[in-house]
């Protein structure tokens, strides 16, 4: 019944993406619009449907990984020319994946990756180098010495995985750094002030803090309070616009700067292409940069 559900889904997200003047409808199943970051990953995806004339269609899976199946499942049904999924889980969108292609509707990832099963393109940043950008700059802020701690995003999801195994190897260039704790906040601000006020109560001697994404690190530096940018330096990641500001005014040391417009920009691109029969390389990286108080202000230009 699942299987079936993500076929529809995925037959919805065609419909709403197909374009390259033609009209293509293409669809894209979009983790959550509840996150700032998405909502730009969905901005420059519409951008490029618009002026390529196609016709793309967005749905929100509010973070639910069987609402997202159903999604694609509904995709597949409504016959669209080609699917963009951001998974909510990297793993339980293969099923979904598998199900449109058998009805060979291609499926572009964007963000994150599915695991298990190819997809036509995936489009991501590198996460792994923004994880051992993100452990350089946060060792440098914090003088290569003293406790950090990580909060985490969603368990499951690639971009999560890659960002702490990234982070885990260039932390361990500096050895009075110590990781005192790692806990998930699921890339959520709410979550983030939450978990942050637990580890603060079981270790008040943290110096720095290394969120996997924007939002969890604005909830860091809530709960850090007036220790934020000071006693303890936060490293946050996304370069989401309140990111940004918070890197301005001193409170977020510093965030690895994603390009989400333009990673939704070369999603369509290739959904377009697929959708025509043409080949398209297996993955595309898109670079990511440190944005700091000395630099910020070409990040909130761009």
């Amino acid at each position: 019944m699942r299987i079936p559900a993500i076929v529809m889904a995925l037959a919805l997200g065609l419909t709403a993406c197909g374009g390259g003047g033609d009209g293509l409808e293409i669809g894209m199943s979009v983790s959550t619009l509840n996150n700032p970051y998405f909502v730009q990953l969905r901005d420059g995806a519409q951008a490029q449907a618009d002026k390529l004339g196609a016709t793309l269609t967005v749905t929100d899976a509010q973070n639910d990984a069987s609402q997202q199946v159903n999604q694609v499942q509904n995709f597949t049904s409504q016959n669209m020319k080609a699917i963009i999924l951001n998974p909510v889980d990297s793993d339980a969108a293969a099923p979904a994946v598998t199900a449109a292609e058998r009805v060979d509707v291609p499926v572009i990832a964007v963000d994150r990756g599915v695991n298990g099963v190819e997809v036509a393109q995936t489009v991501a940043s590198d996460n792994v180098a923004g994880g051992k950008l993100a452990a350089q700059e946060l060792a440098r802020q914090m003088g290569e010495q003293g406790q950090a701690v990580v909060l985490q995003g969603t368990p499951g999801t690639s971009a999560s995985r890659d960002r702490g195994r990234g982070f885990e190897e260039g932390i361990k260039a500096f050895p009075n750094i110590q990781v005192v704790a790692r806990q998930p906040a699921d890339f959520d601000r709410a979550k983030g002030l939450d978990v942050m006020t637990n580890l603060l109560q079981s270790h008040p001697d943290v110096t720095g803090v290394f969120a996997e994404n924007d939002e969890m690190a604005l909830g860091a530096i809530r709960a850090l309070g007036s220790r934020a940018g000071k006693e303890v330096k936060v490293v946050g990641f996304d370069g989401t616009p309140h990111g940004l500001t918070a890197v301005k005014d001193g409170t977020l040391a510093a965030t690895i700067a994603q390009q989400p417009k333009l990673l939704g920009q070369r999603a369509v691109e290739a959904a377009v292409k697929v959708a025509r029969g043409e080949t398209v390389e297996k993955s595309v990286a898109v670079p990511v940069k440190v944005a700091t108080q000395q630099n910020v202000a070409e990040f909130e230009t761009s």
